[in-house]
């Protein structure tokens, strides 16, 4: 079974120049632009989590990158499972936005930090948290999608 791509794009074909704008390069430009439009959100929207994580105090473990990850994989399960491939719509919430909002550079850094400072098991927390919550999440979002729309 293949794993679908959150990214479709169409190649320009071989006679068309990028620079006309036109055919399949046009639609390969509004696709750039549909994704950096969604990931501006989904970027300012994880730095929101951010601010708000740490006006709550929680610092001494990266629940911020946690929270982002677990609804991104939530979300990108249940759009996936509603909307059509190939869609701007479905490239701008999942490739932008969902794209934006997650972070597994973070959360990689945030782990090493962890072991760098001699604290394995927050390390190891922040590993079993991740996958297991982010599983579930992204298991409980495909099971929505399916209630939402059950002939897809």
């Amino acid at each position: 079974m293949a794993v679908e791509s959150a990214v479709t794009a169409a190649p320009c074909a071989a006679n068309d120049s990028c620079d006309s704008l036109k055919g399949y390069c046009m639609e390969r430009l509004q696709s750039f632009l549909v994704v950096g439009a969604g990931g501006a959100i989904g970027s300012c929207l994880r730095y929101a989590v951010a601010l708000w994580t740490q006006s709550k105090g929680w610092t001494a473990f990266p629940w911020a990158t946690l929270i982002v990850n677990v609804v991104g994989c939530f979300l990108i399960t249940f759009i996936f499972g509603l909307l059509a491939s190939g869609s701007n719509t479905r490239l701008f919430l999942t490739t932008g936005i969902m794209g934006g909002l997650t972070t597994y550079s973070t959360f990689d850094y945030e782990t090493t930090r962890f072991f760098q400072q001699g604290a394995p098991a927050s390390a190891f927390a922040n590993i079993g948290l991740t996958l297991v919550v982010c599983f579930v999440a992204g298991y409980l979002g495909v099971a929505l999608a399916r209630i939402v729309m059950p002939d897809s």
